[in-house]
């Protein structure tokens, strides 16, 4: 079955981290641009970060940059999104996606090969 699992959220306190998991299975994510979305209660689903297929590079949202970071494993076939100094605008359901033919992006319009299931993210003391 071709799937994209993530995994890896949870409760944590502002300034805490998180690391997310994307993993797949039935496909090779290295041949995908992997693309993490966010989607808070009453807001629309926005583009957190990207990391391409074509040369590796990483991209983020402005209110991430230099808190998240993406990452590869494809031993493991899994894209992981460590989050640090988490705040509580950090608080949504994220959604991994893969699309084969896209370079980079962070559109969540654009139409993935495939998408997550999410995973809840909550940042609160």
């Amino acid at each position: 079955q071709l799937q994209l699992v993530e995994s890896g959220g949870g409760l944590v306190q502002p300034g805490g981290s998180l690391r997310l998991s994307c993993a797949a299975s039935g496909f090779t994510l290295d041949d995908y641009t992997i693309v993490w979305f966010r989607q808070a209660p009453g807001k629309e689903r926005e583009g957190v970060s990207c990391i391409s297929s074509m040369d590796g590079s990483t991209y983020y949202r402005d209110s991430v940059k230099g808190r998240f970071t993406i990452s590869r494993d494809n031993a493991k076939n899994t894209v992981y999104l460590q989050m640090n100094s988490l705040k509580p605008e950090d608080t949504a359901v994220y959604y991994c996606a893969a699309d084969r033919a896209l370079d980079y992006g962070l559109d969540p319009k654009y139409m993935y090969d495939y998408w997550g299931q999410g995973t809840q993210v909550t940042v609160s003391s």
